[in-house]
């Protein structure tokens, strides 16, 4: 791939407010670059998360530390009107409570000190068919989210990435990647667990099998926020520590969250280094989500098939990626910065229409 003008495209990305196109590039650079270039570079070899990491490992490198978290979670960009392909098709959106169209992806990200670097992604490529109960014709990945949770998080091992936690929502809170991230990495981690989870309050329970959902026990309703238990979970050899949290929504509604982890050493207050301090990093990634999708153009792209628009998803990471080292060069989040390149370029526009001199109106008498 040309490194040079993936590099061009990357801020194009940034620059752009608009549909982001090989023709539009061309044209931004007054044809120095023509669209049919842009377009073979889109296309040539299909970008991997082994190059990302190459791209990202010099300023991870800079900023690495063992206090540092891992975060993994998934999301949506939402392509309604792009042809189907085995990346570009229909993912349950949990949010929405529905399927949508678009590109499913997971991303590992690495936080240290408030920077927040993506270290590692999956796309979730449907490639096989099948057929439904009602003979409907659908697409299913042969790698669960799982699967690639725990390959992502294999890799940041290999790639010796200092981290100490490993934070991730109910949706990743399954028993295999539990015991993956303790006995497997020796690492330790935070997690959210559905109300409707099944514990056991004591050793005792656990090897007689009397496990009772956490919202139908009185510890699950009663306990005081902030209070520690001991729990145990079915098919995990080793006891985790639960933390019960009451928020309040913004409409002014409470909820509860239900928090473990396998590290006991850890408190449960807000301070350093309670765990709902640490589990609070973890929203760091929906602020990636956001961002992403918002200011890196990652849903404003035309590309049509699975290579292009893989490429395209790389692109838009490294267009983030630039965003948050600015962020931390400049102390600007990545919307001041947007908001910047965007009052620069209406300034630009504003006086090239006062240099064609439109027709103006005449002076209005009094």
């Amino acid at each position: 791939m040309n490194r040079e003008l993936f590099d061009l495209y990357s801020d194009y990305l940034l620059s752009s407010f608009a549909a982001t196109t090989g023709t539009g590039l061309s044209q931004l650079l007054e044809h120095t670059i023509s669209h049919d270039q842009v377009s073979r570079m889109l296309n040539s070899e299909q970008l991997t998360p082994r190059d990302w990491w190459r791209v990202v490992k010099p300023h991870v490198r800079a900023v690495q530390h063992e206090q540092g978290v891992i975060s993994i979670d998934d999301s949506i960009v939402e392509k309604p009107y792009t042809d189907e392909n085995e990346i570009v098709c229909w993912h349950y959106d949990h949010a929405k409570g529905r399927t949508v169209k678009g590109i499913n992806f997971i991303t590992a990200l690495y936080e240290v000190d408030g920077v927040i670097l993506p270290v590692s992604y999956r796309l979730v490529a449907k490639t096989e068919a099948y057929l439904d109960q009602g003979g409907q014709e659908k697409r299913r990945s042969p790698v669960t989210k799982n699967e690639h949770y725990r390959a992502m998080l294999d890799q940041c091992v290999k790639n010796r990435i200092p981290f100490r936690y490993v934070l991730n929502d109910l949706w990743f809170a399954s028993a295999d990647n539990m015991r993956f991230v303790k006995l497997d990495l020796a690492k330790e981690f935070i997690m959210a667990l559905k109300a409707n989870r099944k514990v056991a309050l004591s050793t005792e329970d656990k090897q007689n099998g009397r496990y009772r959902r956490l919202d139908r026990v009185p510890f699950g309703c009663d306990l005081p926020e902030g209070t520690l238990t001991t729990v145990y979970l079915e098919q995990v050899p080793f006891p985790l520590f639960l933390l019960r949290q009451v928020f309040t929504n913004a409409d002014g509604s409470t909820g509860v969250r239900y928090l473990v982890t396998s590290d006991s050493t850890l408190n449960a207050d807000r301070e350093p280094p309670g765990r709902a301090t640490i589990f609070q990093r973890r929203w760091k990634v929906e602020e990636y989500h956001r961002s992403l999708k918002q200011n890196a153009s990652l849903a404003k792209s035309p590309t049509r098939t699975p290579t292009t628009q893989t490429n395209h998803f790389v692109a838009a990471l490294w267009s983030f990626t630039k965003l948050e080292l600015l962020k931390t060069r400049t102390k600007k989040n990545h919307y001041a910065l947007k908001t910047q390149l965007y009052v620069s370029a209406l300034q630009q526009a504003f006086q090239a229409l006062r240099d064609l001199q439109p027709v103006r109106l005449d002076p209005l008498s009094a």
